[in-house]
Parts: C-alpha cells; sequence; structure tokens
C-alpha cells in the first residue's frame, strides 16, 4: 500500500510527490543509466531518459514488480539545461512507460557520470 503524502495547503507538485508513505517487501534498483543491451547510448537526452526509464522497468520485473510500486527515484544529471530544454518529451516518455504514477523525486545536476556518454542516472526504490 502506498499514500502520496501532500501537506494541508502546499501546492500539489507537478509530475512528483512531496513524500510517499509505504509498506512491503522494498526493492533497490541501482542507477539506471540510458544504454542498451549492447552497451550503446543514444545522443539525445530523452532517448537516454526512455532507455533508462526501460531498464528500470526490467529490473523491477525480475522483481516482479512494476512502475505502480515505484516510490522513490533519485536523478542524477550532467547538464541541468539540457534536462530542462527536454521536460516535455520526459513527461511524455514518463506518461507512456510508467503512466500516472508520481513517486517522490530529486533531480541533481553532476559533474559527470562514470560513463562518459551518459546524460543521465537513476536510482529508484519500489515497495510491493
Amino acid at each position: 500500500m502506498h499514500t502520496v503524502l501532500l501537506p494541508e495547503g502546499w501546492p500539489r507538485p507537478k509530475g512528483y510527490s512531496n513524500g510517499v508513505a509505504a509498506e512491503g517487501r522494498m526493492v533497490f534498483v541501482a542507477g539506471q543509466i540510458g544504454w542498451d543491451t549492447a552497451g550503446a547510448f543514444p545522443d539525445r537526452f530523452a532517448a537516454q531518459f526512455r532507455q533508462v526509464l526501460l531498464n528500470t522497468l526490467a529490473v523491477l520485473a525480475e522483481a516482479k514488480a512494476g512502475p505502480e510500486h515505484i516510490v522513490r527515484m533519485t536523478w542524477y544529471v550532467v547538464d541541468k539545461r539540457e534536462y530542462l530544454a527536454s521536460l516535455r518529451e520526459i513527461g511524455a516518455l514518463w506518461r507512456e512507460l510508467i503512466g500516472p504514477h508520481y513517486p517522490a523525486m530529486a533531480v541533481v545536476e553532476v559533474k559527470g557520470l562514470v560513463e562518459d556518454a551518459a546524460r543521465v542516472e537513476i536510482e529508484t526504490t519500489a515497495v510491493l
């Protein structure tokens, strides 16, 4: 069971939740990057983001979990401006692959990721 936490009087956030209370078996997904099974990266941020979500969903499926079980995500992006310029595409991809489910999230700009071609890395926690 998951409960979205929204303090009284706070505006409803767009695209995430301020907090989520959950009970059940926890699944921790390591930081996923936008490479495919051959280790190739798409050039565009949104295309890498799509692959990150697909990779995350594949790991969750191994635990018999789906997007509805995600309670927290931390996104690491190498370029805040590139991320902000891709928000419309990111939103469409989110709705396509995750649906109307919005976990607690943080987005952090970092100097770089271990894989030089990676533009985004996302860690995920799910509760079944």
